[in-house]
């Protein structure tokens, strides 16, 4: 597949999660928009302004500047320039935001189909912050930015639901990749060591450390690992994306322990 193909298909899957989150976002209660989210200092209100803070800025609009003292939640440049777009939004009505991601949205998916980008290493002309990603991070991140956050209010306000679509599908593949990393610099597995993620619905992936020190995906994943983890995909989702920690979720473990649960604490690849 080439490039314009995969980024293509990025802008699809990204667009059905827009129409998703939306969709779900206009069923709710008014009660609903301020029950907390797994998110430290965001309730739903907060989930739904910062989808709609990059979905504009992405499509055009000025960024905002606001000042604010930060609180425990807010450690990073990244966390404070999200912040920002919270906070500009703070006195917004659910409708007023909900209309703002889809206009936003809609606005840059015309002009994707009108221009799509061709070359995946390429800067796109505007990315959150001013940040220096490629077509292929921006197109790809989206979908999985705006599904966990789906996922975030749907935990909020107790209506599961939406794990089996093609957002869905696209999060949990991406979030994958990562366990490498996690196997090596957050777990500190020895050279040698395998780990196989078995998240339902999804193919078992599995990973090993090289000689090196490398954690690298497996194209096999070995029939006796190191460690082997079973995860239905809420739990790995929650897990992976920075969530909650692994205490109090239902999972299996086989193999060793003790690697088992350090990579259980460094999970949180997106948090």
């Amino acid at each position: 597949m080439g490039d314009r193909e995969r980024l293509a298909g990025y802008v699809d899957v990204w667009w059905e999660a827009i129409d998703d989150f939306t969709r779900l976002l206009e069923t709710l209660a008014p009660g609903d928009w301020a029950r907390p989210t797994d998110l430290a200092g965001w309730d739903v209100h907060a989930c739904a302004a910062h989808t709609a803070h990059l979905e504009a800025v992405l499509s055009g609009a000025p960024e905002e500047t606001v000042q604010f003292d930060t609180g425990p939640h807010v450690v990073s440049l990244a966390q404070a320039y999200t912040e920002q777009g919270v906070l500009a939004r703070r006195d917004a009505t659910p409708d007023e935001l909900i209309g703002e991601i889809r206009e936003s949205a809609a606005r840059r998916r015309t002009s994707l189909l009108l221009d799509p980008p061709d070359d995946a290493a390429d800067q796109p002309p505007c990315t959150p912050g001013g940040i220096g990603w490629s077509w292929e991070t921006l197109l790809r991140n989206r979908p999985l930015d705006v599904w966990m956050h789906e996922q975030d209010v749907r935990r909020a306000v107790g209506r599961p639901g939406g794990l089996d679509t093609a957002p869905a599908q696209h999060t949990v593949g991406y979030l994958l990749e990562g366990m490498g990393m996690v196997l090596v610099k957050r777990a500190g597995a020895a050279p040698g060591s395998t780990l196989v993620v078995c998240v339902q619905g999804s193919q078992p992936a599995g990973f090993g450390v090289t000689d090196t020190g490398r954690g690298i995906p497996l194209a096999e994943p070995p029939e006796a690992p190191t460690v082997g983890l079973f995860l239905d995909r809420e739990t790995f989702v929650v897990l992976a994306g920075g969530r909650r920690p692994a205490d109090g979720l239902s999972l299996m473990v086989e193999g060793d322990a003790d690697l088992a649960a350090r990579v259980l604490a460094g999970m949180a690849i997106t948090p």
